[in-house]
């Protein structure tokens, strides 16, 4: 670290970064205000000991608009992740482009009428914008939606006005971050096959649920997984991020967020392993999705199990999953 704003980040954390050397493109974060994340936080988690170059800054329903059309209102979390950028930017806050990449909210039910806001979204993000995150996921039971956030509709990626808005995003230059749970697959993989030339990139590579009907079936739910990302990777316009699981929507029960890679190791590395070996290396990133995963384990433990879970892959092809990829796919530069 050479800087001093950096030097006052002191890290109480007990497990430290492996491979420090190894360079990382963080595909997938956010600020959260109301969990205390913001800058400062995640600034303390890039210091803590890997070489995160830059990072993804993806969509999480936060600092909307106060005044406004619905529609409208998710400008302002674009508005508010550029400003990150821009501190980023200044190199006051160290050597990591934060927000390299912007990916914002867009509800493309709209159909035809989303594009003002795909237009004011590429406006207020500097050139930072690369594509829109409209959050599908879905479940009968309710324990996907114990904390604050909404329930969306069912079958959003089947509804015509959905398509209609999301034909628009490739002549905007623009690709879709998906989120959608194991048994929402096959409606993902429909919509690749009917638009093969906009990039999707599936989050957390594709959410298999260990709660509520699914507690019991963890050997049943990764079978179907499986078979499901197989069909879905047949459409070579679909990325996969390789990450999320310190979510408790996996089942895990690990709480608390003190968890060593040690612990968390067995765990993951069956589904990192699945995910990449059917994507391959060249349509998978790494991602850290933090404060989320933060419910099970600290940034520098989330990392060293991701190396972890890798070290069978060779360095050419380690390289494409937590740096290459990712700089290509969101179109930043790539940094060393």
């Amino acid at each position: 670290m050479n800087n001093q704003f950096l030097e006052n980040l002191v890290n109480s954390e007990f497990e430290q970064a492996i491979e420090p050397e190894l360079p990382i493109i963080d595909s997938h974060h956010h600020f959260i205000p109301a969990a205390n994340y913001m800058l400062p936080e995640y600034l303390k988690d890039l210091a803590a000991g890997h070489n995160v170059r830059a990072t993804i800054y993806v969509e999480a329903g936060q600092m909307y608009r106060r005044h406004g059309s619905d529609k409208m209102k998710p400008v302002g979390e674009t508005e508010f992740a550029n400003g990150m950028a821009a501190m980023s930017a200044s190199g006051l806050y160290g050597d990591t482009a934060v927000c390299a990449a912007i990916i914002p909210h867009a509800e493309l039910r709209y159909g035809l009428d989303v594009q003002e806001l795909l237009d004011a979204h590429l406006r207020a993000g500097g050139g930072r914008v690369r594509g829109i995150r409209q959050r599908t996921q879905w479940d009968e039971g309710p324990e996907l939606y114990l904390t604050s956030m909404a329930r969306p509709d069912r079958g959003i990626l089947l509804d015509e006005n959905f398509r209609k808005g999301f034909g628009l995003l490739k002549p905007a230059g623009l690709s879709f971050d998906a989120v959608v749970v194991h048994h929402q697959i096959p409606e993902l993989t429909n919509l690749a096959k009917a638009f093969p030339e906009t990039t999707i990139i599936l989050n957390h590579m594709g959410l298999p649920l260990g709660i509520g009907r699914f507690k019991d079936r963890r050997q049943d739910v990764f079978a179907e997984w499986g078979a499901h990302l197989k069909e879905l990777a047949r459409h070579e316009n679909v990325m996969v991020k390789i990450g999320g699981m310190g979510m408790a929507w996996w089942g895990f029960d690990i709480h608390g967020g003190n968890a060593s890679s040690d612990v968390l190791i067995g765990q993951w590395k069956p589904y990192v392993e699945t995910a990449i070996d059917i994507f391959g290396c060249d349509r998978a990133m790494m991602e850290g999705n933090f404060p989320p995963d933060g419910h099970t384990c600290s940034y520098v433990s989330c990392w060293n199990t991701l190396k972890r879970a890798t070290e069978g892959y060779s360095a050419s092809e380690r390289d494409r999953l937590f740096r290459l990829n990712a700089a290509r796919i969101y179109d930043i530069e790539v940094p060393d």
